[in-house]
């Protein structure tokens, strides 16, 4: 398989693959190149600064108190100005509901651990744990069992 990328900022950005037949690699490079907005952080605050969060050291988004919160890869809390549905059509696809407050960044999960009641918790690579929903765990395996 071959590669090439070519960077010219005087032309519009394009994306053409030419392969044999569709794979699961395919649909995963469709689904990379759709899910991209071109943005890839976003503004947060904490205490008395703003930053901007890039995507990728986001572990999860959840609401608390009304509050829009993210939670970033050493464990601190960011407030976020967007409402949940507005952040995931924002951020890309590898973002994931796991309960009706939370959308996981799906490269930070860690694993998924199991009570004796049969609750399901995520578990993030900075040590944050947050519940997931019945509905969307069937829907996380679906997109797991499908890879």
């Amino acid at each position: 398989m071959k590669f090439k990328l070519v960077i010219d900022k005087a032309k519009d950005e394009e994306v053409v693959a030419t392969v044999h037949s569709r794979s699961a690699l395919t649909d995963r490079i469709e689904e990379l190149i759709r899910g991209h907005t071109g943005a890839d952080a976003i503004a947060a605050f904490s205490d008395d600064e703003m930053r901007m969060l890039p995507f990728s050291q986001i572990e999860c988004i959840t609401v608390l108190n009304g509050k829009t919160w993210a939670i970033d890869t050493q464990n601190r809390r960011c407030r976020l100005k967007y409402r949940l549905y507005e952040l995931e059509a924002l951020l890309p696809a590898s973002f994931i509901r796991i309960n009706k407050s939370t959308l996981a960044n799906e490269a930070r999960l860690e694993r998924f651990t199991v009570a004796y009641s049969g609750a399901v918790d995520a578990v993030f690579k900075c040590g944050y744990r947050e519940y997931v929903s019945r509905r969307c765990f069937a829907q996380i395996r679906r997109r797991f069992d499908s890879k």
